[in-house]
């Protein structure tokens, strides 16, 4: 995707909608800032997956896209966190 953003005098720059929208980015997300010559690239800090509350409704954010029905994402997190508690 492409696409044009101007600096404002605080050193600002907004990402047109289609870009945040593509990168399913939002208000508050942060991003790791890499220059290559004259190159920014920036990339979106992925959170870890689970649920969150986003305006008191409860969440599951894996950070990708997912065919996967809501009970099967829940059964998938179930078993990695009991993989990582017991050691296997």
């Amino acid at each position: 995707m492409n696409g044009k953003a101007t600096l404002d005098r605080a050193g600002r720059l907004v990402l047109p909608k289609p870009v945040r929208e593509a990168l399913r980015v939002d208000a508050g997300d942060s991003f790791d800032i890499t220059t290559d010559g004259d190159r920014v690239i920036l990339s979106p800090v992925r959170i870890r997956p689970g649920l969150q509350k986003e305006r008191d409704i409860w969440v599951y954010r894996s950070g990708k896209p997912s065919n996967a029905s809501i009970p099967d994402l829940i059964d998938e997190t179930r078993r990695n966190r009991s993989r990582e508690l017991t050691g296997g």
